[in-house]
């Protein structure tokens, strides 16, 4: 019985354009991301410019902006949000090269280790060069907006701490910038940067909480707007504000414990049939051959296909509970 290998090497494949492009970053940017670990970013930045706030508010500021504004770039609008979310330092240019790059790599792994057709290695190799990096860009997303889920109750009743023994909001978010860890800690000390050249902190707060995403940012910054036009006690409004959005954190890591048998149900229910397929051609390659010349064969892949699509479409549907 002979078994094929190209299941695998596909496999193998794909991991290793995900470990190349993190061994890339890592080269670029591994003392950046090193220092982030242990320290404020900005705080860095500052130390090596001896204090130029407005030089690195400059290349922070590029950096937030550079995806968003690469979003009519038709390949590369599918990856700027998430790009954005993540705070990855390759440029939008870098990351088309990137995607290029890694394609062109993949096809010539794909010609050398397999006897696929050359129409089929182009699009595989398309398919596992962008998708790789759509697949890192995503993780690197989600880990960074869990990080500031995490640190923002904590900022917020900071904030109210400062202003309880009399500071001012702006003195209490630069109290922020330098207390709290990246990626939150960074975030405020733009918007602290961003007030002392003139600019008004209720915007700056908005500016943010748009770029990023997050509901709990839109809340403080919509709160911190009313204060500013009507007037009241803005440390009772933030400690309000702080419970809140402790409660919903907490309600959200519920809901995700109650669900994650229902994600988990419908990612096997999607894998499982890939995994089927896989496991028989691997077991008898030529199990298919009778019926591979048949005329329904093709469109009855793409149906099984957009089926096992759809029902992870659905299951994600029937999980996603708004907190």
């Amino acid at each position: 019985m002979s078994i094929s290998p190209e299941p695998i090497i596909y496999g193998v494949i794909f991991i290793a354009v995900l470990a190349i492009i993190e061994g890339i970053y890592l080269l670029f940017f591994g003392s950046s991301v090193r220092a982030n670990r242990k320290v404020n970013r900005r705080l860095e930045m500052l130390d090596k410019t001896g204090g130029n706030r407005e030089e690195v508010l400059e290349v922070l500021r590029k950096e937030m902006q550079q995806h968003m504004t690469a979003q009519k770039v038709p390949l590369y609008s599918l990856l700027a949000d998430k790009a954005q979310k993540a705070a990855i330092a390759f440029t939008p240019q870098q990351l088309l090269l990137l995607m290029v790059g890694l394609s062109m790599v993949v096809f010539l792994a794909l010609t050398i280790a397999t006897e696929s057709s050359a129409p089929l290695r182009a699009v595989l190799s398309v398919g596992i060069g962008v998708g790789a990096i759509y697949f890192w860009v995503n993780k690197k997303a989600k880990k960074r907006m869990s990080m500031i889920e995490e640190q923002l109750p904590d900022a917020v009743e900071l904030m109210v701490r400062s202003l309880r023994v009399g500071h001012p909001f702006s003195s209490a978010i630069q109290i922020v910038s330098r207390e709290v860890a990246d990626p939150l800690g960074s975030e405020f000390g733009v918007i602290a940067d961003e007030n002392a050249y003139g600019r008004d902190l209720g915007e700056a707060l908005k500016d943010m909480a748009e770029r990023i995403g997050l509901q709990d940012l839109r809340f403080l910054a919509v709160a911190v707007t009313i204060q500013q036009q009507s007037g009241g006690n803005l440390a009772e409004i933030l400690a309000g504000l702080a419970g809140v959005i402790r409660a919903r954190f907490r309600l959200f890591r519920r809901v995700k414990a109650i669900t994650a048998e229902a994600q988990w149900s419908g990612m096997f229910l999607s894998g499982f049939p890939v995994a089927a397929l896989i496991a028989i051609n691997l077991m008898d390659p030529n199990y298919y051959d009778e019926v591979m010349d048949h005329p329904f064969f093709i469109p009855a892949c793409f149906a099984v296909a957009a089926f096992l699509g759809l029902n992870l479409f659905v299951m994600r549907k029937l999980v996603d509970i708004k907190v």
